[in-house]
Parts: C-alpha cells; sequence; structure tokens
C-alpha cells in the first residue's frame, strides 16, 4: 500500500487531489474498484472516466478536465503506469541456493550469491556472476556467461559459448546458439550441412520472450544489444545484428545476416529477408514483408488490411490482373501521346 503523494513521485507526475489516498493496486479502468489507480493513454478509454470507481486515475494533462477525481498528471501515462506498478509490486527477495539434484560442472565458475533450481545442467568453463537466477530445468552449455543480476526462467536452453549480458531476462522456452539453418547443395537433391561455429552474444538489460530462438552465427557473432527487448515467438537467424533498444513483437521472422539498428520498433509476424540493413529509428508495422534494405528512417508497411471475405476475393482477383491493366495503360499512353504529336 502507498500513498498517492509517493506515487507521484516515483512516477514525476503532478498531483491533484488527496495526497494521502491509499493504493493498493493497479487495475484497468473499466474495472477498477476502490483503492485501486487506473491510467488513460488511448483515446479510446476516455469514455470509462466519468464511470469508474477508481481511487485515482494517471492521464495526460490534456485530458484532465474529464475527471473529477484524484489524478496523477503526466505527460507519458503508460511510461507512469509501468513505473507505478513496479513499486506497487516489488520483487520478492530471492533466497540464493543451490539446488542439490543440480548437475554442476566443476570447473564451473559460481559466485556465491546465486539461484540455481531443481534439475539444472550446468557444463564445463561455465561463469554464473551474482545475483543471478537460473529457473528449474535449464541447460547452459560448455562455456556459457551469466552477467550480474541477469535470470533465466525455468526450461531455458543456452548452447556453448553463449554470452549473457548485466540484468537479462530470459524467458521460459528460449532457445540460444542453436545451429543457423545453413546447407550447401551437394548433390541433385542433397544438402551439406556447414558447421555453425560462431556464437549468441547479448547486452545487458535485455528481455528475450517464451519460446523465442537466437541462432548461433556461422562464423563471428549474432549479436543482440543493449536494451533489446524481444517477444515470445521469435526467429533470429544466425548473425544477426540488433542495435540497442529496439523491440520487436511475436512471430516475427529475421533471416540470416540482417543488420537492424538502434531504436526501431518491429510489430508482429514482419519477415525479414537476408542480408538486409534496417537503420535507426526505423517503425515496422504488422505483417509487412522486408523485401530490401530500409535506409531512411520512418515508418514502413506492407500487406492487405482485413475485409469482408467477398470484398476480399474480389480485390485479390482484381490485384491478379494489374500487370495487364499497366501494360494496357503504358500502351494506351504512348497511343494519346503519338496522337497529340500529329
Amino acid at each position: 500500500m502507498l500513498t498517492l503523494s509517493t506515487l507521484a513521485k516515483i512516477s514525476n507526475a503532478q498531483l491533484q487531489g488527496d495526497p494521502d489516498c491509499e493504493i493498493i493496486t493497479i487495475a484497468p479502468i473499466a474495472e477498477a474498484q476502490q483503492g485501486a489507480i487506473s491510467f488513460v493513454s488511448e483515446t479510446r478509454y476516455q469514455i470509462h472516466l466519468k464511470n469508474t470507481q477508481a481511487s485515482a486515475i494517471i492521464l495526460s494533462p490534456q485530458i484532465a478536465t474529464q475527471f473529477s477525481g484524484n489524478k496523477l498528471l503526466s505527460d507519458n501515462p503508460y511510461l507512469s503506469y509501468a513505473q507505478i506498478t513496479a513499486a506497487l509490486f516489488p520483487p520478492k527477495p530471492i533466497a540464493y541456493q543451490i539446488h542439490p539434484s543440480a548437475i554442476i560442472h566443476p570447473s564451473a565458475n559460481i559466485a556465491d550469491t546465486v539461484y540455481i533450481g531443481a534439475n539444472v545442467v550446468i557444463e564445463a568453463h561455465c561463469e554464473i556472476q551474482a545475483k543471478s537466477v537460473i529457473g528449474a530445468n535449464c541447460y547452459l552449455g560448455e562455456a556459457c556467461t551469466i552477467g550480474m543480476g541477469s535470470e533465466l526462467k525455468a526450461q531455458v536452453s543456452l548452447y556453448q559459448n553463449t554470452k549473457i549480458g548485466q540484468e537479462c531476462l530470459i524467458h521460459s522456452g528460449a532457445v540460444l546458439g542453436a545451429d543457423g539453418f545453413g546447407f550447401a547443395p551437394h548433390k541433385t537433391g542433397e544438402w551439406y550441412k556447414i558447421p555453425q561455429i560462431g556464437q549468441v552474444i547479448l547486452g545487458d538489460q535485455v528481455e528475450v520472450g517464451a519460446n523465442t530462438c537466437i541462432d548461433c552465427a556461422a562464423l563471428g557473432v549474432t549479436y543482440i544489444a543493449n536494451g533489446v527487448k524481444l517477444d515470445n515467438l521469435i526467429q533470429i537467424a544466425h548473425n544477426v545484428k540488433i542495435g540497442e533498444h529496439t523491440a520487436i513483437a511475436a512471430r516475427t521472422a529475421i533471416a540470416g545476416s540482417v543488420t537492424i539498428g538502434k531504436r526501431c520498433r518491429i510489430a508482429g509476424a514482419v519477415a525479414i529477408a537476408g542480408h538486409l540493413t534496417i537503420t535507426d529509428d526505423v517503425i515496422i508495422t504488422g505483417t509487412t514483408l522486408v523485401s530490401h534494405s530500409l535506409n531512411k528512417a520512418g515508418v514502413y508497411s506492407s500487406g492487405l488490411v482485413v475485409d469482408e471475405n467477398k470484398k476480399w476475393r474480389r480485390n485479390v482477383a482484381r490485384f491478379k490482373k494489374l500487370d495487364d491493366l499497366y501494360k494496357k495503360v503504358i500502351k494506351l499512353e504512348k497511343y494519346l501521346i503519338k496522337g497529340a504529336k500529329t
């Protein structure tokens, strides 16, 4: 439980109302009851301001007059919500210990203040730095490094030589360092596997979502820079480089040797072809197919938006005739230009 004045200081927000109002939780604005604080960061939720039962609301100064109760005015209500949630629900203290069922190679270097859960396997020459947490059933291949304060949730797999920076969070089912998809055509219908002898390196404060896969480099490094945030079910192929503070949503697939710049925002189900470069500060909307490099900051999109099935089918049929229509237009244009000259 925290007072509204305390939450105002934590979120750097302007308080209007009772500074001693006690807040015990945070809730969606349409469901919030007394003792809860909520927030409005999008215009579509403003309709709930008249009827909400929340004890306080986080909102922008531009819509402050729409709510008469206790409020925290913030230029970034979503950020303030995140800061207040962290204050109301701090992480539980960790009892650092090594479960007796863990299998740890004698050559591994394990700091005193670490938590290692049940059935964890840690191979030779691994290094686990202080205040790290390794959840149950994790596997760390030979010569992996876990930086200070990082956490692996249950059932994370790290192949050999994977390096995790400080204060990273790797969610369950993630696999880092598996072989990249590298095969050379050998004979008719046959493929010769190319040994993948590189590694995966994560910078500091990287988050990797559940069941996301980051392949090791064929040669060199697959590198995820400081502050990158990866959602669930993302595929990152060999030798990809992702710049600082880029965020990527679920089901995006990035082919080999792609370089992505800093502060990019890539929405869900995006497909990025191999050997491309995406510059800093690019936003790519959902289901976009990136088939060429993006060398200028901005917002990029492709794909068809949802429509009624009958209309969509007609449009697809017409799209198939687009090339013929284009040729007819060019032919007509030449005919008209020729006629105008005579």
